[in-house]
């Protein structure tokens, strides 16, 4: 294998690596993993051991507590072909910022912002056969942190791996959305941990996504609990609503993720010269709006996902269809405006873009 010199990181590569850029069709959505990854572990209060090697199992104790006790934090990000052929980042730095935060709800360290954004371009970079440069395609990165502990007594491991892989994908959706209300499921309450992203967060949302899919929807729109009348986030996703010229999404109330594309939508909003008001919205309010004709768009922000239109939202046995896309105020202009900033046909006038 060949060790490569030129990097911060101990950097071994893979002899079967990739030769050729990827080509068409882009694989779907994380189904498919690039040939190098990075792993740094913590021990006695440092993170020691930083490297890219080959993709590959780990070996991990059965009684590692990540397995036990659910310490497990992820971020989502995304690499993109530039029209002139280089490659950069979408907002990394935001993405560090909120896995810190989610490590610190779940009693994990901090991890550096030299090594969180080192290692992700220094990956990237070696790997910048797999960006693809088909339309609506990107190579997603997955940062993430686990308990490696060996203990099952109940306690905050001492010891973690933090760990990036990528995967070249497609679009994730390609279609509008059909959202269900949830009237009895629950992804996050006040106390808990609904702003971090954290794995336990996903994992007790699963039962209302089958649910939803069962019944041939593609998301389920989670509430806030007891009372199931404000409306949390989509699927995996932020939820706006566009009444009459105005775009509302859920407040940060501590339940809802701290969304990079949120927030990059709230700014493109608001730059355009409309308003944007970050509050508690019921589905009252959406039926009503929908009702008297001035629910005008909706739609589910995500780093997988990008900008998600939804085409019918149903709650308690009500349909709410929503207009034909091309013809809403915000979300297809949105899509377009933050696809070519990403790709470099527009200018960026936020400085989102890392360079690699």
């Amino acid at each position: 294998m060949e060790i490569v010199t030129n990097s911060r990181f101990n950097t071994t590569l893979s002899p079967t690596a990739r030769k050729e850029p990827i080509g068409s069709p882009v694989p779907d959505f994380g189904s498919v993993t690039t040939d190098h990854m990075f792993i740094a572990e913590y021990a006695e209060g440092q993170w020691v051991n930083a490297r890219i090697q080959p993709y590959q199992n780990l070996a991990m104790s059965p009684s590692s507590s990540v397995f036990h006790y659910g310490q497990a934090i992820f971020e989502g990000i995304k690499a993109y072909k530039q029209k002139d052929g280089s490659v950069k980042i979408f907002r990394p730095e935001k993405n560090w910022e909120r896995f810190n935060t989610s490590a610190a709800r779940l009693s994990m360290p901090d991890v550096p912002r030299d090594l969180f954004l080192d290692s992700i371009t220094e990956l990237v970079k070696i790997e910048n056969l797999w960006v693809p440069d088909e339309e609506g395609s990107s190579l997603y990165i997955r940062p993430f942190m686990i308990a490696t502990e060996e203990l099952l007594r109940v306690k905050p491991s001492d010891r973690f791996l933090f760990m990036v892989v990528l995967s070249p994908s497609a679009s994730y959706y390609s279609k509008p959305l059909n959202i269900l209300v949830s009237d009895h499921y629950s992804r996050a309450a006040v106390g808990g941990t609904g702003f971090a992203k954290a794995a336990g967060n996903y994992a007790r949302a699963m039962i209302g996504q089958t649910e939803a899919r069962n019944q041939g929807y593609d998301q389920m729109l989670w509430m806030e609990v007891p009372d199931y009348q404000y409306i949390q986030e989509s699927g995996t996703m932020n939820a706006f609503f566009a009444i009459g010229d105005k775009l509302i999404t859920p407040e940060l109330d501590g339940c809802i993720l701290d969304g990079v594309t949120r927030d990059s939508v709230i700014q493109l909003v608001r730059h355009m010269g409309y308003t944007v008001e970050e509050r508690k919205i019921s589905i009252g309010e959406v039926e009503e709006a929908y009702k008297n004709g001035t629910l005008k768009d909706a739609f589910g922000t995500g780093t997988a996902a990008s900008i998600a239109p939804f085409e019918k939202v149903t709650n308690r046995g009500f349909d709410m269809i929503l207009p034909p896309v091309a013809e809403r105020p915000f979300s297809p202009i949105l899509k377009d405006k933050l696809d070519k900033i990403k790709t470099g046909e527009a200018p960026d006038i936020f400085n989102w873009m890392v360079d690699v």
